[in-house]
């Protein structure tokens, strides 16, 4: 923070500093001389508001679990704890969830589940906001997703949580720790789709976007022998449905040739 002054007198930079500083955190920080009480606290509801605001519309859900007075006393903390590195207003929702993450300490009063929460909620403000991927070359958008290598959208997104965070609404009963995979995504017609997958569908996801090249059969086979599965083509033929409910769903564009290890 710059404190020099000039003539007995804050320096430019001095009061703006002073300025954000009680804007952000009043409590532990003294309005900068010469700016009016009133016209100060106005300042300071404008901003919160607008903070407020955004963040109210980007986790709803979260708002409502932890109750007006809660998650306004959770912005504040926010508002003046953490440090913003994006000047978009729009991007304050991702700066929020990375301070859940990585600087709020949770506390007694809150849920367990809070953050996971708020980045499920966030992934689907993410989704609707992505731009639409540009063409891949070499994709066959009607290929064989058994015989040709599945080929997944850049924009869909895949998380394993702890908690059933799609089921949590406010005024429910408390909720057990519960594994849960989740696939966001955005259709064809733009709106944002939602689907729980099982342990054995979030694999072969996982094995599509780490093992490109592979066919559907081959990574299908190899969940099989996973699996342990005394019949792998059973495992393949329900596979294959799978893959092609993805790719109508936008999730997968379509194939490309595969590049070897065939098995």
């Amino acid at each position: 923070m710059h404190t020099k002054q000039t003539s007995g007198k804050l320096t430019l930079a001095a009061v703006q500093d002073a300025f954000a500083a009680h804007i952000r955190d009043p409590e532990n920080h003294p309005a900068p001389p010469d700016v009016p009480a009133p016209r100060m606290a106005l300042y300071r509801a404008l901003f919160f508001a607008n903070i407020e605001g955004g963040l109210g519309d980007a986790f709803p859900v979260l708002a409502e679990v932890l109750g007006a007075g809660h998650w306004e006393r959770l912005i504040q903390r926010f508002f003046a704890d953490h440090a913003c590195r994006t000047p978009v207003f729009s991007e304050v929702p991702e700066e929020f969830l990375d301070y859940l993450e990585r600087e709020h300490t949770l506390r007694p009063d809150e849920p367990p589940y809070l953050a996971e929460l708020a980045h499920y909620e966030w992934t689907e403000l993410a989704m609707a906001m992505a731009p639409e991927p540009e063409p891949s070359a070499g994709v066959d958008r009607e290929g064989d997703l058994l015989e040709g290598a599945p080929v997944l959208s850049p924009v869909p997104q895949c998380r394993t949580y702890a908690w059933p965070v799609h089921r949590i609404t406010a005024g429910s009963a408390d909720y057990e720790p519960e594994t849960t995979h989740l696939l966001v995504y955005r259709a064809p017609d733009e709106t944002v789709g939602l689907l729980e997958l099982n342990p054995v569908s979030a694999r072969l996801l996982a094995l599509i976007g780490n093992e490109p090249g592979q066919s559907g059969r081959v990574l299908l086979g190899q969940i099989a022998n996973e699996l342990h599965h005394p019949q792998p083509e059973t495992v393949i033929e329900g596979g294959h449905a799978l893959l092609d409910e993805l790719r109508e769903r936008g999730v997968l564009l379509g194939t490309t040739p595969t590049t070897g290890g065939e098995s």
